[in-house]
C-alpha cells in the first residue's frame, strides 16, 4: 500500500494491482485498477497476463511459480517487495525441502529468482540471505528499508488505528494484551494444535490480560472458544500490523513478525515447544536462534512464568531491531521508488503502466 501511494505521488504512470485470492488488502483508497489474478476468473487472469506483458515495472511480494513462465520485455524491471523485514526460517534455495524436490522444480525455482532485477531490503543481514536463498548478487539488492514496515512510522495512521481497535475491542482499553502469533506447520493446515495451555492462562493472567490468538491466514480453523472474556480470534483480521500496535506482549516461535514488531520496543516470547522437529523440516539457523530478543520457553508455564516476573530481555529488542531494520526509516517506499526513477533512465521514461502483484 504505501509503495503504490509513493508511486502515485511521483505520477508514475498508471498502477494495475493483481490481487490473488489470499489477498485481503482492499487498496480501496488508490487510484489504481484492481484485477483478480486467478485461473478462475478467466476474464481477470488474461488482463493479468497482459499488464505482466506490456509492464515496464513489476513488483511482488511473494514466491510466484507464473514468473518461470513469464519472459518480460528488455529494460524491464521487476522488483520483489517480499513480505517480510527478516527471516528465521530457511527459504528459497536454502530451504531443505528443496534438495528433495525434483530437478525439474528446482529449475523452476531457479527460474522464478533469475527474474528479480532487485530484491528490497533492510539491513545487510537480510541482503545477506537474499543473495544466497535467491542465487543473487549485490547488485540485485536494494537497500533502501522495507517498504512494509512504513507503517510503524506513520503516527496518524497509528492513532486512527488504535482508536478503531479500542472501539473493536474494548476490553483492551481495561486489560493488556498478549497476542500468540505461531507460524504454520505442513502437516496442521487442516487441523492446527494450540499448544498453549489456554486455561491455565486464563486462570493465571486473565484479570491483567486478555489473549489475541492470530493463527497463520494458510490455517482452517474454527475456535471452539470456552473463554470468551479471555481469548478473542483475530486470525481473520486482514492485517497483522494493525494488532501489533495494540499488542504489549507478543508470543511467536519461528514467524518473521519479531522483526517488524521489534520496531515497537516491546517484549517478546519464542515458544518453542517443537524446535528440534522444526529444524529438520524448515531449517532454522543456529546463529539466529543465539540472537534470539527474548527468552526461549518450552511450556505454557514458563511464558506464566517470564511475564509474571517480568524476566524479558528488552535490551536484545532493541539491538535486534538495529540489526535488522537497519535501512527502515519509515521513508522506504519513497527511497525505493526514488532509485528506480532516478537511476533508471529507462523507467523513468516509460508511459507503460507500473503493475504491482499482491499477495
Amino acid at each position: 500500500m504505501y509503495t503504490a501511494k509513493s508511486l502515485e505521488k511521483w505520477n508514475a504512470g498508471e498502477i494495475v494491482i493483481l490481487k490473488t485470492p489470499s489477498c485481503r488488502e482492499e487498496f480501496t483508497d488508490l487510484d489504481a485498477e484492481i484485477i483478480p489474478f486467478a485461473m478462475a476468473n478467466m476474464s481477470g487472469f488474461i488482463k493479468s497476463i497482459y499488464h505482466l506483458a506490456t509492464s515496464r515495472v513489476v513488483m511482488v511480494d511473494n514466491y510466484f511459480g507464473f514468473l518461470a513462465v513469464t519472459d518480460f520485455k528488455p529494460n524491464v524491471t521487476c522488483i520483489q517487495l517480499w513480505h517480510a523485514a527478516g527471516a528465521m526460517k530457511k527459504f528459497g534455495l536454502q530451504d531443505p525441502s528443496v534438495q528433495t524436490r525434483s530437478p525439474k522444480a528446482q529449475e523452476r525455482f531457479k527460474q522464478v529468482y533469475s527474474r528479480f532485477t532487485y530484491v528490497t531490503v533492510g539491513s545487510e543481514k537480510m541482503a545477506s540471505i537474499f543473495q544466497e536463498s535467491f542465487g543473487l548478487s549485490n547488485a540485485n539488492i536494494l537497500r533502501t528499508g522495507m517498504p512494509r514496515t512504513d507503517f510503524f512510522f506513520d503516527d496518524s495512521r497509528i492513532a486512527q488505528i488504535e482508536k478503531e481497535l479500542a472501539e473493536q475491542y474494548p476490553i483492551i482499553k481495561k486489560r493488556k494484551v498478549i497476542l500468540y502469533a505461531p507460524t504454520y506447520r505442513d502437516d496442521e493446515l487442516a487441523k492446527p494444535k494450540i499448544e498453549l495451555d489456554i486455561e491455565q492462562l486464563y486462570r493465571e493472567l486473565g484479570q491483567e490480560y486478555v489473549l489475541f490468538l492470530r493463527l497463520h491466514p494458510a490455517v482452517t480453523w474454527d475456535l471452539a472458544n470456552y473463554y470468551p472474556n479471555f481469548v478473542i480470534d483475530v486470525t481473520h483480521y486482514k492485517n497483522i500490523n494493525p494488532l501489533l500496535l495494540v499488542t504489549d506482549i507478543l508470543i511467536t516461535d519461528y514467524s518473521s513478525i519479531p522483526f517488524e514488531y521489534s520496531l515497537l520496543h516491546r517484549p517478546i516470547i519464542f515458544f518453542t515447544y517443537d524446535l528440534e522437529d522444526y529444524q529438520k523440516k524448515r531449517g532454522v539457523s543456529d546463529e539466529y536462534l543465539e540472537s534470539l530478543p527474548g527468552p526461549m520457553v518450552r511450556d505454557t508455564k514458563s511464558i506464566i512464568k517470564v511475564i509474571k516476573k517480568n524476566a524479558f530481555q528488552l535490551e536484545k529488542v532493541h539491538a535486534f531491531s538495529r540489526q535488522w531494520n537497519q535501512y527502515s526509516n519509515g521513508h522506504a517506499s519513497e527511497q525505493l521508488v526514488q532509485a528506480m526513477y532516478m537511476s533508471n533512465p529507462a523507467v523513468a521514461a516509460t508511459a507503460n503502466p507500473s503493475t504491482q502483484t499482491s499477495r
